[in-house]
């Protein structure tokens, strides 16, 4: 009985080490990767900006936050990529160096071996959910705020055209066209509608806000219209006159990235606001929300696939199970921005949208993972 218990204590002693050692390379590997990244995109980057920066004369504490906010940034775009491909290198090095195989024939089912690999992922999958719902939106706003005054100075991320918008229950806003720059919109229509009846009609062939500032607004060339209960109108027209609006022209049209820097809880109620006001881009912002969970859940997934398609030891050796690596890593972003694009061009459900690319490489990873324990 003691000499089986000595057994069982050592055996698991063993497990322990091999646990701690697959998830220090799992841990360090990535993040050597991500460190190893970092610099080379950021000259990547300064390399192709230099010259706006120069032109914009962007000054230099802004370049600084500027770059703070896009390792952020790049590391929420990227990470699964990283993730992926540092396992598939140090697993890859493991089994070319006989050390699963050892372990496999020392008795520890397959199923055992992927565990810390499981631990690694659950903890850098909260990780990023957390960064996700908290932090990294905050540097996005700052990343997409310095892209949109230096580089797109003619706002082109607003809705500029045929802007139809609901302020509440009751009162609905049109405007043929919008010009941020000018503070100025064109033919621009008020009604109010109580009990599905039409009851006031406001027409302007021109509105501009006073000042950034306040909602006072001056209205040009205007005809305002009573709709009575008896079915008679109630014409008055007025050449100029001024007046508070419940609304800016920021309000009517916020920048397509906006949903991008707000947390969870700022998110729920911008698209409920949104939802009421009817705009456009309520897919864009669904997916957002939804791709806060579903792209850190791919790390399980992708870190699924890549102990598969690494634990064995082939011809090829390294290189080859990273160019299998790559193939499927590049797959794996084609769906999602096919899908992305699919949302926010042609009305796809977003929810979908975040979480089919995830289902279809968790059907293959589960294939893969099936086969690798044969």
């Amino acid at each position: 009985m003691e000499k089986s218990n000595g057994k069982k204590n050592k055996h698991a002693i063993v497990i322990k080490k091999i646990d701690k050692y697959i998830l220090k390379q799992y841990f360090g590997t990535f993040l050597g990767m991500f460190l190893l990244f970092i610099p080379i995109s950021i000259l990547v980057d300064l390399g192709e900006r230099l010259n706006k920066f120069v032109e914009n004369k962007v000054p230099l504490s802004e370049v600084i936050v500027y770059y703070k906010s896009f390792i952020l940034t790049f590391f929420n775009v990227l990470f699964p990529i990283f993730l992926f491909l540092s396992i598939i290198w140090f697993t890859s090095r493991m089994a070319q160096n006989t050390e699963i195989i050892a372990i496999l024939n020392g008795g520890m089912p397959f199923w055992r071996f992927v565990m810390p690999y499981l631990v690694g992922a659950l903890i850098i999958a909260g990780t990023v959910i957390y960064l996700n719902t908290n932090i990294i939106p905050k540097a996005r706003m700052t990343y997409n705020e310095f892209w949109s005054t230096y580089f797109n100075k003619w706002g082109n991320y607003r809705e500029k055209n045929d802007v139809y918008r609901q302020l509440d229950s009751t009162n609905y806003v049109y405007a043929s066209s919008i010009n941020h720059k000018a503070n100025m919109a064109y033919d621009f229509i008020l009604e109010k509608i109580e009990n599905d009846r039409l009851i006031f009609r406001l027409y302007a062939q021109r509105i501009k806000r006073r000042s950034d500032t306040s909602n006072m607004y001056t209205l040009s060339n205007v005809t305002k219209r009573y709709f009575l209960e008896n079915g008679k109108q109630y014409v008055q027209k007025q050449l100029v006159f001024d007046t508070i609006m419940p609304f800016t022209f920021d309000d009517l049209t916020p920048m397509n990235y906006v949903a991008e820097g707000l947390n969870n809880k700022e998110l729920k109620k911008f698209i409920e606001k949104e939802k009421l006001r009817g705009s456009r881009n309520i897919g864009r912002y669904l997916l957002e929300k939804y791709k806060r969970i579903s792209l850190p859940v791919s790390a399980l997934i992708l870190t699924f696939i890549a102990v598969a398609v690494a634990s064995r030891k082939r011809r090829g050796g390294i290189g080859l199970n990273l160019a299998i690596g790559v193939a499927i890593a590049f797959g794996y972003v084609f769906f999602e921005k096919i899908f992305s694009i699919l949302t926010v061009k042609s009305g796809f459900n977003p929810f979908l949208a975040a979480w089919i690319p995830n289902l279809i490489f968790l059907f293959l990873a589960l294939y893969l993972l099936k086969n690798a324990q044969r």
